[in-house]
This record gives C-alpha cells, structure tokens and sequence, in this order.
C-alpha cells in the first residue's frame, strides 16, 4: 500500500487530496490544526495528527513522528492570504503568519519529511499559485502573499541538490472554487485535485525526475515560468 503524506489538510484541497487518495486505497497522513479538522479527516479513512504550520513550535517535531515511515508523495497544501490592499502595510501578526505558512512552515517541514520521501524515491510536491511567478506580472494583488510563494518557489527549486533521490516539484492548483478563489472561478475543488493528482502520477519515480525535477507545474501538467 502507497502511503501519502498531506501537510494542511484541514478543508479545500488539502481535505479532497485526503478523501481522493484514501478512496483510491492510498494510506493517508494528513495533519489539521485542531481536533474538528482531525475528526472530519479520519471519517473519510485518514490518519492524523496536530500540526499548526504557522507556529515554528507545532512543526518541530515532525520528524520525530513521522520516524522509519516510507512515503510516496508528501503535499504541502498550507497558506495564508492578507485580503487587505496592497497599500495597506500589513500588521506584524498578519505578517508572520502569513510567512510561516507560506515559507518559513515550508522549510521547517522540507528537511524533516525529505529523509522519508527519500526511502520511498518519492515525491514532494509544494502547492503553490500562479502569482508566485515572477515571470507573470498579470496580477499585482496581494504583494504579500506572491512574494512568500516566490520564495516557496525558490525553495522547491534548490531542494533537489540536498534530497537528489527526491521528486521535487511546485505544483498550481489554478484558479479554484476555495474560500481564496471565491464561486468565480473555473476550477472546482475536486477537479483541480483530480488533474494534480494525474500530473503527479505522471512526473512521480525516477525515470521521469530528470525531466520534472525541481519544476513549477500548472494542475494540468503544463510548466509554468518562475
């Protein structure tokens, strides 16, 4: 049985990558921020635990519990966005959340779950947004929130020279129907975890690292610029 890790999967699409892959007979891990979020996972097959990856402290153990695990594909689905306008400068606990969910989270986590996606010759795939390409200037809302996923970007991107028996991947989920996206948009949830999920199948083992590895992947597969 393959085994998932999903870090941030209390609601949205952390929650759907749960339900898919424990419904496909996948082993899920999947961590929420409090005993609703655990509750509501482990009614769809997941096992769970606490962990708040905008709080250092919560995810400083994460190694620990995840010791002689072997795990397939680690999602990192966490983020946070400061809705006020981008001349508004943001509070400092707006600011630190933000950055530990988006970023810094990211980079407690990486080293602690890396040695475990490493035995499985794995895939760590670190859910991103189109504005965290620097190459797309087609939207200067929420400065922000594009600067901490650039630098999630930048982070995915040089991984692979400390973790080569990793897949390394920033993936996109597109514009989708989650509290952030808002009815408006094109994707729903479970399409756009569905799509993901293929692109991940396909860029996943190590025939297919040279060709994706460290890459900015759009849900559909297609690359996206950094």
């Amino acid at each position: 049985m393959k085994t998932v890790l999903i870090l941030g999967a209390s609601r949205g699409i952390g929650f759907e990558f749960a339900r898919q892959y424990a419904a496909d007979g996948w082993r899920v891990l999947a961590t929420a921020r409090d005993d609703e979020g655990c509750a509501k996972l482990q009614a769809v097959g997941a096992e769970t635990f606490k962990l708040d990856v905008a709080k250092p402290a919560s995810v400083s153990g994460l190694s620990w519990r995840l010791d002689g695990e072997k795990i397939d594909v680690a999602l990192y689905v966490a983020g946070v966005m400061d809705r006020a306008s981008p001349q508004t400068p943001p509070t400092q606990q707006v600011f630190d959340d933000l950055m530990h969910a988006n970023v810094l989270g990211a980079m407690q986590a990486l080293p602690q779950v890396a040695p475990w996606v490493a035995d499985a010759d794995g895939t760590f795939a670190f859910v991103s947004s189109r504005m965290a390409s620097l190459a797309l200037t087609d939207s200067g809302r929420a400065a922000l929130y594009k600067v901490s996923k650039a630098a999630l970007n930048m982070v995915v991107r040089t991984a692979p020279s400390d973790f080569p028996n990793v897949t390394w991947l920033a993936l996109s989920p597109g514009w989708v129907q989650t509290d952030m996206g808002g009815d408006a948009a094109p994707l729903t949830v479970q399409d756009s975890v569905t799509q993901m999920r293929a692109t991940l199948e396909a860029a996943s083992g190590a025939k297919q690292r040279a060709a994706v590895q460290g890459q900015f992947l759009n849900y559909d597969g297609t690359t996206l610029p950094w």
